[in-house]
């Protein structure tokens, strides 16, 4: 895989899939900053993890949500780095429950976390990735952005959005050589789906026509491949990571 820029902000990187896309990144040999909100353990453990792979890491705790935290980090690396280069804006929550038990409280917080703060890394990234006319912006969605889901109205709402939200960032961007693109995961091996008792799992995989639950790597390698220069015609676009779960 090839890559022009050398480094990349991945948020929510220190667990989950977000470590997965931080190591996968640092593999193809980009510096990749790797963000958390809680948890500074696991977020060093990655950075460890990279390192003794020969990859190249660094720890910036921050909360996505917090506008002025988010447009401070993206200075923090610039000034470290000279650039910054490609975002992967990963980070995320849920809060679920069925609509008419939900509150508006419960529902704009999913928003903020997943929406709001997107969008601020995506505008930052159009501030900074300008002036050297170059970058590429993925953000992680989900099928139920795409489908919605009983007793995620909010969750479903801040991927939707999220799409949308891209297209409209990759018009913009194209002027400056800024690609933004989604991924959208469907059903992804983690410690949630690991807990899941098995006739559930079963449920679930029955409606995969690849039967199978797929692996954290294989979102990242996607993305990867999305940030890469061998996707450069590539902008606005969303690739579903499902198994065929959503073919449409």
């Amino acid at each position: 895989m090839k890559f022009t820029g050398k480094n990349v902000l991945v948020t929510g990187a220190s667990r989950g899939i977000g470590a997965e896309i931080a190591k996968v990144l640092a593999g193809y040999g980009l510096k990749v900053w790797i963000n958390y909100r809680s948890g500074a353990e696991a977020a060093d453990a990655v950075k460890a993890e990279i390192e003794a792979a020969g990859g190249e890491a660094a720890v910036i705790g921050f909360d996505v949500s917090d506008e002025a935290a988010y447009v401070d980090a993206v200075k923090t690396i610039v000034d470290a780095d000279g650039e910054l280069a490609y975002i992967v804006n990963n980070a995320g929550i849920t809060k679920d429950k069925l609509a008419m038990r939900m509150k508006v409280e419960e529902f704009e917080a999913v928003i903020r976390a997943n929406l709001t703060s997107a969008f601020i890394g995506c505008r930052e990234a159009i501030k900074v990735m300008g002036k050297k006319r170059f970058g590429a912006v993925v953000n992680v969605a989900s099928i139920v952005g795409e489908t919605g889901n009983a007793g995620q109205t909010n969750y479903s709402a801040s991927k939707g959005g999220l799409i949308a939200m891209t297209k409209s960032f990759a018009i913009e961007g194209a002027a400056r050589n800024i690609r933004f693109n989604t991924v959208t995961p469907g059903f992804i091996k983690t410690d949630m789906t690991d807990e899941l008792k098995e006739e559930i799992k079963q449920a679930f995989i029955d409606r995969i026509p690849l039967s199978r639950f797929g692996d954290p790597k294989e979102v990242a390698e996607s993305i990867a491949f999305l940030l890469s220069d061998h996707a450069s015609y590539i902008t606005g676009e969303t690739l579903k990571v499902n198994g065929g779960m959503n073919m449409a």
